[in-house]
């Protein structure tokens, strides 16, 4: 009785690849801060217009800025808090934006001809209305910006 020898079955072993280790590239997390504010910063103005009322969108603003920064520029310690700032200015010009839809549909002009008489009388109306509920929303944003970007850096 002959005993067939079989060779021994291949054994594959397959690694895993290494994690890519997070790379810190501040200037490409600010630019996409910058874009999320710009687009945040719109949405934000549609609801006020669209509610009457400033909210607690500003702290969805900040936090899309903030997740923006800390995704695309890793951890450098610049990143969280450029991202409040831009944070601020997004949801104040939210605030202006929603002023100006607001003015364009109660008057029943274009955006284009409000933004058309300038900053001024803009800002104007903004420090008119403005009111703490106003600046503890523009805090919010900043602080939920900063925030953000520090726990969600990659």
């Amino acid at each position: 009785m002959s005993q067939s020898h079989q060779p021994p079955a291949p054994s594959f072993h397959i690694e895993a690849p290494a994690p890519v280790p997070a790379s810190d590239s501040p200037g490409l997390g600010v630019l996409a801060a910058v874009a999320a504010a710009v687009v945040a910063a719109g949405v934000y103005g549609w609801i006020i217009s669209a509610t009457d009322r400033i909210g607690w969108a500003a702290v969805g603003v900040g936090a899309l800025v903030g997740l923006a920064a800390g995704k695309a520029g890793g951890r450098s310690p610049a990143l969280p808090p450029v991202a409040a700032l831009l944070a601020l200015a997004a949801v104040f010009a939210g605030q202006l934006f929603g002023i100006v839809l607001i003015f364009a549909d109660k008057l029943q002009v274009s955006v284009f001809d409000i933004l058309g008489q300038g900053a001024s009388p803009l800002l104007e109306v903004w420090k008119g209305a403005a009111d703490p509920l106003t600046f503890l929303f523009l805090a919010l944003g900043g602080y939920a910006a900063f925030q953000t970007s520090r726990k969600t850096a990659a």
